[in-house]
């Protein structure tokens, strides 16, 4: 049986390849694996939601995207050009990538590439998005089989590498606006009730196939907010507890499977020193966003499209907007993780 490869990711990945222009389709050359496939939220959202009509998150205007290949408009991508997904491609040796899975490019050879099922604003606590992402790779692996045999679809889907980055959400979106929520669990016991739904996850999407690890909820919610050191303290310090529970959890599914290979990229430590010490990494601003952000409950951490010319210089900026880093970022980002990158792929 072949071994299964497993990114663990919020929001980075591998490292660093030559350019692409961002297309949709087309062959693919020295590839390392046969297809990379993706689950999460808005960090690894390369469009889904635009084809969601009742999603509210959405990145299909400007400035999301004006640094996108030669293309240079919105994707549904939050970032101004590459996410982890892109970079992750590149550095695999595909010439293109994987389209989003509701958009009308997810058809015929394109299939082949992989297929990406992220959603924004989905989470663990609320499952519902998690499920049907679940849902559409069940019908994904069917398209596969018809589109080039049962076995040949097997090879890909064995040999793949599944990318999951999600967990966010669950805090910036549900635990710090729910007092609810928050009345009933502290810090400790939310992060063990997100744990045990991801183990649920794993185990109803087959714990050989994917898994997941948040990493700077913190750092994302609270850079842009001057003075608030105690705010960036106390959620990366939640962030923190997080993941130190996703990892104990991780190593003891990669026991239990032992022909799954899984990598947990380490993003929180470079964003962390993105953020607390810019000039060093090449960034003039960590602290601003190189859009304004919206006023609007549903857009308090997205660009807003009222505003989308003063966005300029993004690879000056750490945040591209108050939640997703530039692509100047995850360039960095990718960089830092070369080594559990290439223990997926060797």
């Amino acid at each position: 049986m072949a071994q299964l490869r497993l990114t663990l990711l919020a929001m980075s990945l591998l490292i660093l390849s030559p350019a692409m222009d961002g297309g949709g389709g087309g062959t693919v050359q020295a590839q390392i694996v046969p297809a990379v496939i993706s689950f999460g939220d808005s960090t690894v959202d390369v469009g889904n939601n635009n084809y969601l009509p009742g999603a509210i998150f959405k990145a299909n205007y400007v400035p999301y995207g004006v640094n996108f290949g030669s293309r240079r408009k919105p994707t549904g991508r939050f970032s101004d050009g590459k996410i982890v997904t892109d970079i992750t491609a590149e550095t695999l040796g595909f010439e293109s990538y994987a389209p989003p899975y509701l958009s009308p490019q997810a058809k015929g050879d394109n299939l082949l590439l992989g297929a990406n099922f992220a959603s924004a604003a989905s989470s663990y606590h609320d499952d519902t998005a998690a499920m049907y992402q679940l849902k559409y790779y069940k019908e994904y692996q069917s398209k596969l089989a018809a589109l080039i045999g049962q076995k040949n679809a097997t090879a890909i889907l064995s040999d793949a590498l599944y990318i999951v980055s999600t967990g966010t959400g669950d805090f910036i979106q549900n635990y710090y606006h729910n007092a609810s929520l928050s009345s009933r669990y502290n810090v400790n016991s939310y992060c063990d009730l997100l744990i045990s739904i991801f183990s649920g996850f794993a185990n109803v999407g087959g714990a050989a196939d994917w898994c997941h690890v948040s990493a700077a909820a913190g750092l994302s919610a609270c850079h842009n907010q001057a003075g608030r050191s105690g705010c960036v303290e106390r959620l990366n310090g939640d962030a923190e507890t997080f993941n130190n529970k996703l990892n104990i959890t991780v190593e003891a599914l990669a026991k239990k499977h032992s022909d799954l290979k899984i990598a947990i990229f380490d993003i929180y430590t470079p964003l962390q020193n993105m953020s607390e010490s810019p000039a060093s990494q090449g960034f003039l601003e960590a602290r601003k966003t190189c859009c304004q952000t919206g006023t609007r409950k549903t857009r308090v951490y997205l660009c807003n499209p009222a505003t989308a010319g003063l966005c300029r210089n993004a690879s000056d900026f750490v945040y591209f907007d108050g939640v997703h880093p530039s692509e100047a970022a995850n360039l960095v980002i990718a960089e830092s993780t070369i080594s559990a990158g290439i223990s997926l792929v060797t």
